[in-house]
């Protein structure tokens, strides 16, 4: 493929609430470093602010962080700052809350309902803005959501959010979150040959209705953060060659054709690889192609 000259319109574009953002994003946790979640390698800042300005120069206007995202040197929110303030007008930054790091990077307890407005006010402080445009409620094991999302109801009935979404959720959580306000956005894992029935239903209910569903590790395969592995290599890189494309490129357009409502925020401090994530939209996979992938994918269900 030639990567260089596609920008992010080619992959369409979708709406998260009344805001249109190209079906091809970008997720901020790797800006950080090699190991955000873990204290790993801190990342070279000024590679990382580098990344973020071609990503918009390559029609990115939709950008996945959290305040969460850091490592010792390293916070996601303040590299999106330092890099695109004053943001663009159509630029759309979706931060989440729920999971909690300490100032040492230890994960605590997921935030309770009262603590929910100080992580939201701490996405603001970062960001440097006075709204969230989009806020994805994590679930973080509860067999309810519905006092943590009523509390960003309350957060969105305040103005200081936009509009809500849920995470690593299931179906149930999806209607119990409406049943409250409107939802925008499921995020969610969800990849080539991570056979989840409950996921791909998920899809199908959030393309009945309207509803944007943005995976995250859709490049990564069953490996999840250790990426591809074993026969499922093979099939993909196939259809890589017969392209002319990378594996990652046929993972992102395979998760693409799932439906015009599936979003995609590929993550990475490589200014080459943010080329080639970007161009994946413009990939068209064969209808043959698709269902060998999708015989691929439901293996092990």
């Amino acid at each position: 493929m030639t990567s260089q000259t596609i920008t992010a319109d080619a992959a369409g574009t979708w709406k998260l609430g009344d805001l249109p953002v190209h079906r091809v994003g970008f997720g901020a946790m790797r800006l950080t470093g090699s190991a955000a979640f873990h204290l790993g390698t801190p990342s070279d800042r000024e590679q990382s602010i580098a990344v973020l300005r071609r990503a918009i120069e390559l029609g990115v206007n939709h950008i996945d962080t959290a305040a969460f995202y850091f490592s010792s040197l390293r916070s996601a929110n303040e590299i999106i700052n330092s890099a695109l303030a004053p943001y663009a007008d159509d630029l759309v930054i979706v931060a989440k809350v729920g999971p909690y790091r300490d100032y040492s990077g230890e994960w605590g307890t997921s935030a309770r309902p009262d603590q929910l407005r100080g992580h939201v006010e701490e996405n603001l402080r970062q960001l440097g803005r006075d709204h969230l445009d989009v806020v994805n409620l994590r679930r973080m094991r509860q067999d309810s959501i519905a006092e943590h999302f009523g509390a960003l109801a309350e957060l969105r009935e305040a103005g200081l959010i936009r509009h809500l979404g849920i995470s690593n959720v299931k179906a149930r959580h999806l209607a119990e979150a409406q049943a409250i306000a409107p939802v925008v956005c499921v995020q969610n894992q969800y990849g080539l040959h991570r056979p989840d029935p409950e996921a791909d239903e998920l899809v199908r209910i959030c393309g009945e209705q309207g509803i944007a569903f943005v995976p995250f590790f859709a490049i990564a395969g069953k490996g999840a953060e250790s990426g591809p592995s074993g026969d499922e290599v093979d099939e993909v890189d196939a259809i890589a060659r017969a392209h002319g494309a990378t594996p990652a490129q046929v993972r992102l357009a395979w998760t693409l054709q799932q439906g015009p409502h599936v979003l995609a925020i590929p993550g990475t401090g490589n200014p080459d690889h943010l080329v080639e994530n970007v161009a994946a939209g413009a990939l068209r996979l064969t209808a043959e192609e698709m269902a060998r992938l999708d015989a691929l994918h439901r293996e092990g269900e």
